[in-house]
């Protein structure tokens, strides 16, 4: 059994000015002269993951963290401003962190959110990417994000009957993410609030396999909600800027990059056909299943596998 590492302090902080007049927060945290890694967060609008680099071996990666845009320490928030705000600025972002730290190639780790993000890079930049650890495996197709924010109902239909109650009756409520997308986007901030705060109520059901009533600790910060609520929506209002479809399509791009999925089979969040369809379509990558998990890397065996998974690359 593969434990996580024990908690560490990032060595260095980096504030990052890229494009547009976003700056980015960047640490950089266990060996300085370690194998390269980058960790990108889920949400989108999650924030960098202090957990997550438990999972690397600090001893032999040089862990590198990033708040994707908006999120976080990274500025402008985005409570206030969505502006250049897409999966295509994000791609860049960590090229220019790739360039900042001269990186000349790393290993590429993501979960739910950061699965897609994880496949867009290693798609767009592929001679960049040693290796790609995913979690939660998620390519944020339409039918994705409609499983996500539509299909679930039936899981949770006390749950479901309270997300579209919360929508008023001039905005769609058979499109929930557009009705949000505009209610997040209110000029009144009462009524962001409430939709940031109904939208992180809905997620919470299906988080993981073992309760259905977790409210992380972080999501009971009114800010911080707000900001993510509004870079989910945005997101998945706009399908992530991205061809339905073409992360899976063009997996096998990625022939010649190892690849370990690692996976719940009790993923409400991120059902696990998507894994194993990435699976069929990327030559030389591994499907790890775990029984009984669900979406969150905390769930019964997600961690090992994780660590398990990363440790294979450290050489």
């Amino acid at each position: 059994m593969a434990a996580i590492f024990p908690q560490i302090t990032p060595f260095e902080t980096v504030f990052l000015e890229v494009s547009e007049g976003h700056r980015l927060h960047v640490t950089i945290a266990g060996n300085p002269a370690g194998r390269d890694a980058i960790l990108l967060h889920g949400g989108p609008g999650s924030g960098l993951s202090a957990t997550a680099r438990r999972y690397f071996d600090p001893a032999l990666f040089r862990i590198i963290q990033f708040d994707q845009r908006g999120c976080g320490k990274s500025t402008p928030n985005a409570a206030e401003s969505l502006e250049h705000n897409t999966t295509h600025h994000l791609i860049a972002d960590m090229e220019a962190i790739r360039s900042a730290l001269m990186v000349d190639d790393w290993l590429v780790y993501g979960s739910s959110w950061g699965a897609s993000l994880a496949l867009a890079y290693a798609q767009r930049h592929p001679k960049r990417v040693r290796a790609v650890v995913l979690a939660g495996v998620t390519t944020t197709r339409r039918k994705e994000i409609d499983w996500l924010y539509k299909g679930l109902a039936m899981f949770l239909p006390q749950q479901w009957q309270r997300f579209i109650a919360a929508i008023p009756d001039h905005l769609p409520k058979d499109d929930p993410v557009a009705a949000y997308h505009q209610l997040l986007h209110d000029p009144d901030p009462a009524i962001r609030a409430m939709a940031a705060f109904e939208w992180h109520l809905w997620e919470a059901g299906s988080i993981t396999a073992e309760s259905t009533s977790a409210f992380p600790e972080k999501w009971r910060d009114s800010g911080y909600i707000l900001a993510r609520a509004r870079l989910c929506a945005h997101y998945f209002h706009h399908a992530a800027w991205l061809e339905d479809g073409a992360l899976l399509r063009n997996a096998g791009s990625l022939a010649g990059i190892p690849g370990v999925l690692v996976q719940g089979m009790r993923d409400l969040q991120g059902p696990p056909v998507t894994a194993y369809e990435l699976a069929a379509a990327w030559p030389g990558s591994e499907l790890i299943a775990i029984d009984g998990a669900g979406h969150s890397t905390g769930d019964a065996g997600m961690e090992d596998a994780i660590v398990s998974a990363i440790a294979r690359f450290a050489s």
